[in-house]
């Protein structure tokens, strides 16, 4: 990569099929009103909800996007592009509106998550950008709202760094996890970066490194007091027995916060640990379990009345096995005023642009609306105008702590029914409805492309 890159920032993160057709709109003067809706049509195996996550990131790279002198003289180098449309790209600016669900609010299949109004060559280009940060971010949230409702309330701190499928992805997945309610990040610079909790304990090598253990335990200790000891790099019931006996040698010295369990039947091993802590006057240690967990396991500890008061979880939660990707898709629904939709099969995408209502009672939510933009329907509005004309909105700035009391009350507003960690049968899953607008705006479009004609207006 050379020096002049900035991969957060350049235009050219875009598939080269993005620059194509901004070439053939450019020569055919295709510059109208475009609409494009960000949205999944179906939930990932196992998940009845999604949280959306990302959309700060996408919103600061709208209002820096630029082909660089650097980005230029590199496409014009590939010779697939005239000169005409490398000038074209040398002004480029993004100067369109996003309309969005805010970070932290929880969606439902077919539902926009992110809608661009904008010149077509516009919002055609950041397609590519837009759907990689909304993907593993919102992945990422889902992923941890399940682990951290799966804890019970009990921290959860991410562990995942060394797993991510690189450092952006970790990183990322830091901050989306901490939106969803986890407690911390073992990854430094996502805690500088957005200012979540650090947190960390040791690993097996610092005791390998020592002569024995309770020699490692003490050393460290006298570094970090109030640290939380790994007791599981030999026998783990005679690593509990070594923090006891350093405890001793201590005295009201000893200020060791918690210890960690991070291998072996954890269901039998917590427990004898709690005990031997409890009978040698400890009882204020805490016992943290790490090891490969996912929800699931978290739930089987919990259930069974394992005295187990927080986690860490690495690979599940930056990495997740049992749904690993959300189908989401940016389509085309709207140019000059006029409505378009896709007709492949098990492809289909709704016309127009569109709104969200969300229905509750008392404080709970109890159905959707997907309906026409300019529609009224019962129920409060979920996509909000985040950026106009190309520059954040006031309601497009937030802090990461508002998302995250933002998805606390979504989760909490949600269904019980939703929060079981498989997948709900279709006659339980959480209603969301087409207006009868929007389905007879469809039925017409449809109807209509199916003949030959010209779209129709919605």
């Amino acid at each position: 990569m050379t020096d002049d890159i900035n991969p957060h920032r350049s235009a050219l993160f875009t598939d080269l099929y993005e620059l194509t057709m901004l070439a053939a709109y450019h020569a055919e003067g295709m510059t109208g009103t475009a609409v494009f809706e960000l949205f999944f049509r179906e939930l990932p195996e196992r998940r009845n909800y999604i949280i959306a996550a990302g959309l700060d990131d996408i919103l600061g790279y709208l209002e820096h996007l630029r082909f660089g002198k650097a980005d230029l003289q590199w496409l014009a180098e590939l010779g697939t592009f005239d000169r005409d449309f490398l000038d074209y790209l040398a002004s480029f600016r993004f100067t369109g509106d996003v309309h969005a669900v805010p970070e932290g609010t929880v969606v439902f299949a077919n539902e926009p998550m992110l809608q661009v109004v904008a010149p077509l060559p516009e919002a055609q280009l950041i397609e590519t950008y837009v759907l990689n940060q909304l993907h593993i971010q919102s992945l990422a949230a889902s992923k941890a709202a399940r682990i951290g409702r799966a804890a019970g309330g009990r921290p959860v701190a991410d562990f995942g760094s060394r797993r991510a499928h690189g450092t952006d992805a970790a990183l990322k997945a830091a901050r989306a996890s901490y939106l969803a309610g986890v407690a911390g990040t073992s990854n430094v610079l996502a805690s500088r970066l957005y200012g979540i909790p650090c947190l960390g304990t040791m690993a097996h090598s610092y005791v390998q490194a020592h002569d024995d253990e309770l020699a490692a335990f003490d050393a460290f200790t006298r570094r970090f007091p109030e640290t939380t000891l790994l007791v599981d790099t030999y026998d783990t019931l005679q690593g509990v027995k070594r923090v006891i006996e350093l405890a001793r040698r201590w005295g009201e010295s000893f200020g060791v916060q918690a210890i960690r369990l991070d291998s072996g039947n954890l269901r039998e091993l917590i427990p004898r640990a709690r005990t031997l802590l409890d009978d040698a006057g400890l009882n204020p240690v805490k016992i943290m379990a790490s090891g490969g967990l996912d929800e699931y396991q978290m739930h089987e500890l919990i259930e069974a009345g394992v005295p187990v008061d927080g986690f860490g979880i690495g690979t599940e939660l930056v990495v997740p096995g049992d749904a690993p990707h959300v189908d989401l898709s940016y389509k085309l629904v709207e140019y000059e005023s006029s409505p378009r939709m896709k007709l492949s099969a098990a492809k289909t995408s709704l016309p127009g642009r569109k709104q969200v209502f969300r229905q509750t009672d008392n404080g709970r939510c109890v159905g959707d609306t997907l309906a026409l933009h300019d529609e009224y329907q019962m129920g409060e509005p979920l996509l909000t105008r985040m950026m106009s004309a190309g520059a954040r909105t006031p309601d497009g700035r937030w802090t990461l702590d508002d998302a995250r009391r933002r998805c606390a009350r979504n989760l909490d507003a949600l269904p019980p029914r939703l929060h079981t960690l498989e997948q709900l049968p279709p006659e339980d899953s959480y209603p969301v409805r087409i207006s009868d607008a929007l389905e007879e705006a469809r039925g017409r479009l449809v109807r209509h492309l199916n003949a030959g004609g010209r779209r129709p207006n919605v």
